[in-house]
């Protein structure tokens, strides 16, 4: 990571002065001041965050919610427990789910027979839609 300034008085004129932590630290020869490089690390969107534990709830498998938004299922599992995210239980539905542009979606809806009997949500994908839909198990 290249270092423009120095954080306690901007100059631009270090020195390398050794490495602490496998981190290179720099001395500043205006002011005398140590510092080093702070990491920047990976971080997720948090909309992809709020996405991901929205689809585990609706009840999405962690690996269609990868498959789905491209972030690891081992995140995605981080996530829940770091969140304490609890999943209601009910074995009389399942859900189903279909990624749609606008004008599919309003295809969609146009037919009665497609939301009769079942529950549906429609959340937004960057530019497409996803609908979830739960039906009753047949017994």
């Amino acid at each position: 990571m290249k270092i423009d300034l120095c954080p306690n008085c901007g100059s631009d004129h270090y020195i390398k002065s050794g490495i602490v932590n496998d981190r290179q630290r720099y001395k500043c020869k205006k002011c005398s001041y140590f510092f080093s490089v702070n990491k920047i690390g990976k971080k997720i969107d948090d909309y992809y965050v709020n996405k991901s534990l929205q689809l585990y709830l609706e009840g999405l498998t962690y690996r269609e919610i990868e498959r789905i938004l491209g972030v690891s299922h081992v995140s995605i599992m981080n996530w829940v427990k770091k969140y304490n995210i609890k999943r209601p239980y009910n074995s009389n539905y399942h859900p189903t789910y279909k990624i749609l542009n606008a004008t599919e979606l309003g295809n969609y809806f146009q037919k009665t027979e497609n939301i009769k009997g079942a529950g549906v949500v429609v959340t937004e994908l960057g530019d497409k839609f996803m609908l979830i839909k739960w039906e009753r198990f047949k017994d």
